[in-house]
């Protein structure tokens, strides 16, 4: 397993590029299972996952062709549907969460969905409800296998339904969305996520000839089509690694330009930055972050410490509530981090403590941060990362530290952040992968 050995105390300086939404990735390549033409696929980021999941789609008969590093085309003319029950299937799957998704569309053009308990980070409980209740909307037989904790969707013919979904679901809602554009008669999807990774899922459906209104609220309208078209999609910038990238600059007092961020689809990201005292400047489309040697967190109008909470969106997005966290441990002043939808997020948080940071893990869900205000450099050490976004959070904090920080499992970074460790070396990273 490969580890990252990290030279704390290096200000970065220069221009970074966001990969392609890893988010966004998963759903868009799903998708090319609902139609036999020809689909183009640019600004594909080269992440683990999202290899994971086009190695499965050629496994399942997609052919794909490589245009350049990043650009792809897919046709999914002859799927072989045996596959499904193979061994190989079952490892493939397994080790991948983003794999659920492909359901919707086998189950919308095929008539039958089948996948085992999909893997990816052990945050906390994930559960999946939300997209077999939904195929169950839409006419669908549902089943699972105890023994294998496998599930099976079956259906002669999907009919479009009313539906409120229980939880906002940004996969769920993909994953019905992607049913529902070749079921027959008109489908409503009321409490849909509405995530700029679900627009532009619409929007290439749209393309392709599906017939979706509603885009950008959490009130979706589907009208079936028998059949859908070929298209070219073009990935967003992630809104993750951005985010990423704007606590490196804060913990690191460094000066970076974060080009072409596709910012009016960032939400409150930004705000949710400059709400520790995070300096930035809006550049075009570009994010500048001078160099800071002390941010400070103001309080709430009444004096009250500031509160940081994920929320569905427009709200803040969970995956960036551990960069915020080690962002916030050497800001001055203090701040309530609240993940409300993963209960083991935060415990990474004890990896912190012992580089220094004064943190309150106050349950499962919440942790009270103190920063010390840059007075108190952290200390390097050697931990583990346990999934990626805690992984990248280790990194930025390791990247801060006085000394030489190792981390293990990285794997786990590699799932979501492309080359992270060459991208930040060209700024003035010191950061050695040992394989």
């Amino acid at each position: 397993m490969a580890v990252f050995r990290i030279t704390g105390g290096k200000k970065l300086r220069g221009d970074i590029y966001p990969q392609g939404a890893k988010n966004e990735a998963l759903q868009i390549l799903s998708a090319v299972l609902l139609t036999k033409n020809n689909i183009t696929i640019r600004n594909i980021p080269r992440i683990s996952d999202v290899l994971r999941l086009i190695e499965l789609l050629m496994s399942l008969g997609v052919k794909v062709t490589q245009i350049n590093e990043h650009d792809y085309t897919f046709q999914a003319k002859d799927i072989n549907l045996d596959y499904l029950n193979s061994k190989e299937f079952l490892a493939k799957s397994t080790s991948l969460r983003g794999s659920i998704m492909i359901i919707g569309p086998l189950l919308a053009r095929f008539g039958k969905g089948f996948i085992p308990s999909p893997g990816g980070d052990k945050i906390g409980r994930r559960r999946l409800d939300t997209h077999f209740i939904g195929f169950q909307n839409l006419g669908a037989e549902f089943s699972f296998d105890t023994k294998t904790s496998s599930f099976t969707v079956t259906a002669k013919k999907l009919h479009g339904a009313y539906m409120l979904l229980d939880e906002a679901s940004v996969t769920g809602t993909a994953n019905i969305i992607m049913a529902a554009v070749l079921a027959e008669g008109t489908t409503t999807i009321y409490n849909a996520a509405c995530e700029p990774y679900i627009q532009q899922l619409c929007k290439m459906l749209n393309a392709m000839g599906a017939k979706i209104s509603g885009i950008a609220s959490n009130l979706l309208t589907i009208e079936g089509v028998s059949e859908l078209g070929g298209c070219e999609h073009t990935i967003l910038p992630d809104m993750i690694e951005v985010g990423s990238f704007m606590g490196l600059a804060a913990m690191t007092g460094s000066e970076i330009t974060i080009k072409n961020v596709s910012y009016d689809d960032l939400g409150i990201i930004p705000q949710s930055f400059a709400r520790l005292g995070v300096q930035f400047e809006r550049r075009g489309d570009d994010i500048f972050i001078p160099a800071q040697d002390v941010y400070t967190i103001p309080t709430f109008i009444d004096g009250s410490i500031m509160h940081l909470a994920d929320a569905p969106w427009p709200g803040l997005t969970p995956d960036l509530l551990s960069v915020l966290l080690v962002v916030a441990t050497q800001a001055s002043g203090s701040v309530l981090i609240h993940q409300k939808m993963f209960e083991s997020r935060l415990f990474f948080v004890d990896k912190l403590i012992d580089m220094g940071c004064q943190i309150i893990l106050c349950d499962p869900h919440r942790a009270t941060v103190i920063g010390l205000g840059n007075k108190q450099k952290l200390r390097a050490t050697t931990m583990s990362s346990p999934d990626i976004r805690a992984g990248v959070a280790l990194l930025i904090a390791a990247m801060s530290a006085e000394g030489t920080s190792t981390i293990h499992n990285i794997e786990q970074i590699d799932r979501g952040y492309e080359s992270i460790d060459a991208r930040l070396n060209a700024i003035g990273a010191e950061i050695i992968r040992i394989d």
